[in-house]
């Protein structure tokens, strides 16, 4: 089992907050995701759901069980950092083996858990190799190892990937999810990447602030966001937010549009623009438009290669049904 839940937690460190009181459950088995901008508190409930870091007020519950003043070693939670944080000196099967070591299983467990761990993660091949002998991606997974071999209620994962290149990243990020298939554990994932989070999450969570702004699943994000904030942060490219005479047509403060959801015609359309900065991936096609509708050229997407030059004259037009409307605080209106 691996049930977890925030009851008003908050934490500050001195007269400051960084995080407020909140509420979360992650029910066993999800693989959750915390996401956010860089410093908006995502590493720090992480830290306190490890209890690496003192709780200021609240309650954390570990499958109903109150582990609040529990000590790390004792939550039964294995974390798996940015750095990897093994020991150069010693073999990936000793790596893998240490916390196993330290809870004085005796050899025949160790062993056993070892070889299961290494086929999970197909490093069978390298348990007699050090980590200097190995690829990040391989060291990461002896990091992974480590944590799969104390069989714990839950994994959590700091920005794992982000020391990686980025074709590592993509396959380190298959493997993670697979793992999660194969083993259904808990996980929480922490990352500054909403790609990250759209392709691995069965939940998201969106902090802003030490604020939680939104939990769903990746499409209740993208298709629905709560607030401007959400909007604007899930979904790369970001939507187009617009206010102004724009945005009080259709009776709101706001409105978003997604680029894939705006329609661009060298003939007729509702917004006229000039195209600037066009970006080619072959699959796609993503063109900054200078407009009238906002301040800020629009992001469009149009899909494979679409030949439109620097400074030509386009015409755009926002598909009805999936514009998004938001009133003057910035919250959804449905």
């Amino acid at each position: 089992m691996g049930q977890i839940q925030l009851h008003q937690v908050s934490k500050s460190f001195g007269a400051t907050e960084v995080i407020p009181p909140l509420d979360l459950t992650i029910e066993d088995g999800e693989f959750v995701v915390f996401v956010g901008p860089s410093g908006c508190g995502k590493s720090t409930l992480l830290r306190l759901i490890a209890g690496l870091e003192d709780v200021s007020a609240g309650q954390v519950l570990i499958d109903g069980l109150d582990a609040t003043k529990v000590a790390p070693a004792k939550r039964r939670l294995a974390m798996v950092f940015q750095s990897y944080a093994l020991y150069p000196h010693m073999s990936v099967r000793k790596n893998i083996a240490f916390p196993l070591r330290m809870a004085k299983l005796d050899k025949a467990d160790q062993e056993e858990r070892i070889a299961k761990a290494a086929a999970v993660l197909n490093l069978t091949d390298y348990l007699d190799r050090r980590p200097g002998q190995l690829s990040g991606g391989q060291r990461q997974r002896v990091a992974i190892g480590r944590a799969i071999v104390r069989e714990p209620a839950a994994f959590l994962f700091d920005e794992p990937l982000s020391n990686l290149d980025a074709a590592l990243r993509v396959g380190m990020r298959l493997e993670i999810s697979e793992l999660h298939k194969r083993l259904k554990t808990t996980m929480i994932y922490v990352t500054h990447d909403q790609v990250e989070a759209m392709t691995m999450a069965d939940k998201i969570v969106v902090l802003n602030s030490g604020m939680i702004e939104q939990v769903g699943s990746p499409l209740e994000l993208y298709l629905r966001p709560r607030n401007t904030f959400v909007a604007g942060f899930i979904g790369s490219p970001m939507m187009n937010l617009i206010d102004g005479p724009e945005a009080e047509k259709l009776g709101a403060a706001t409105i978003g549009v997604r680029p894939e959801h705006i329609d661009i015609s060298k003939t007729e359309g509702i917004w006229t623009g000039t195209v600037g900065v066009s970006e080619h991936l072959g699959s796609d096609t993503f063109f900054h438009v200078l407009t009238d509708a906002a301040p800020e050229p629009l992001t469009v997407r149009a899909a494979g290669e679409m030949a439109l030059d620097y400074g030509a004259r386009v015409h755009l037009t926002p598909r009805p049904a999936q514009v998004h409307r938001f009133d003057a605080n910035g919250l959804r209106i449905e």
